[in-house]
């Protein structure tokens, strides 16, 4: 659901950055304030184990169409709603820098849709509600579900209103509205049952997590080397081998821009915002597309008329895979601890 440049205008473009930056700046204040030191190790390992994760693309049966996991309410789970949002800002800000993964002028819109809505809406109001207090194994898995597919919708709903607004695409609202909302209500139910099976393997190897984490409360005291070494290796299989078997189809967005336009992908405005930030990203993107860049004078290959049946082997999607994981884990571990050393400062003055 990674948003491209060519379905928004400058000024939609630059209100949602304006948005996501004022919560961006937020949420390291509130993390800030909590000053909580475990949390940076978990807040990097998890981001990389996000940023692998969302390069695999699971199939949706019967649709010709793919998803992959969005992250969020993962993340809100297991650090609480502000670390979370400044983990998956960092996720699709390494994604949209160093692999083109996702416009720059869209990269507000995307941590918005992606970030604001599980972690500050499906993760209060719906997964916090169904698990109460003292959660079970059936609790979890029913909020998780719940909650992701929801969080997914209100993603999408805010993907459909920010491409109609900008009004640059010519996609119609009814008919894009129609093939968005249930191609992602099944990918987030997918993406539920993915949230539960992570949720539960932390429940029962430190419940501790979810509880203090729910109560906002610091998670000094335990010990989390187990947990970060698991999520540390998954990040690495998931991104240097598990990426090979993603689905090649069209993933949701890309779907329902096809089956509306005729086109999975829209031709963004050749002049202006739009050609000097695809000019930057160009040039700063060295993994485009998650794999090694193609000589200039070596044309790119044709896409086969049907998908591969089985893994695509390409070494440039492993090496993609563990940089990104690392990129994403300095970038949201640093953040973290940036955030708890600056308050220990703060304390020290006084």
């Amino acid at each position: 659901m990674h948003m491209a440049d060519a379905l928004l205008s400058p000024a939609v473009g630059a209100s949602m950055w304006t948005v996501t930056a004022g919560l961006t700046v937020y949420c390291a204040r509130k993390v800030k304030k909590d000053a909580d030191e475990r949390k940076a190790p978990l807040m990097g390992v998890l981001g990389a184990f996000i940023f692998a994760a969302q390069m695999i693309n699971f199939s949706i049966p019967a649709t010709g169409s793919s998803g992959h996991l969005g992250g969020g309410m993962i993340l809100s789970i297991l650090l609480g709603p502000y670390a979370a949002f400044l983990t998956i800002a960092s996720v699709l800000t390494v994604q949209a820098l160093f692999f083109a993964d996702g416009g720059l002028l869209a990269l507000g819109c995307n941590i918005f849709n992606l970030g604001f809505f599980p972690c500050f809406i499906a993760y209060p109001f719906i997964y916090k509600a169904l698990t109460g207090s003292s959660p079970t194994r059936n609790r979890i898995v029913a909020a998780a579900i719940l909650a992701s597919a929801a969080g997914l919708l209100m993603g999408a709903s805010g993907v459909i209103l920010e491409t109609v607004l900008s009004g640059i695409s010519e996609l119609p609202l009814g008919a894009f509205a129609l093939l968005m909302l249930p191609i992602h209500l099944a990918i987030g139910l997918v993406e539920g049952l993915v949230t539960s099976a992570v949720v539960l393997f932390v429940w029962k190897a430190r419940p501790e997590v979810l509880t203090l984490s729910a109560a906002s409360r610091p998670l000094a005291g335990l010990s989390l080397r187990k947990l970060l070494a698991g999520f540390a290796a998954a990040a690495v299989l998931t991104g240097g081998i598990l990426s090979w078997f993603a689905s090649q189809n069209p993933d949701g967005l890309e779907w329902s821009m096809f089956h509306t336009s005729g086109h999975e992908e829209l031709a963004a405005p050749a002049d202006g915002l739009h050609r000097a930030l695809a000019a930057f990203q160009e040039k700063l993107a060295f993994l485009p597309d998650y794999d090694f860049k193609k000589p200039e004078a070596v044309p790119a290959a044709p896409a086969p008329e049907t998908a591969p049946s089985g893994p695509v082997v390409q070494p440039g999607t492993s090496v993609a895979g563990l940089v990104g994981a690392a990129l994403t884990l300095a970038l949201a571990g640093l953040a973290g601890l940036a955030l708890g050393l600056r308050r220990r400062a703060a304390e020290i003055r006084r």
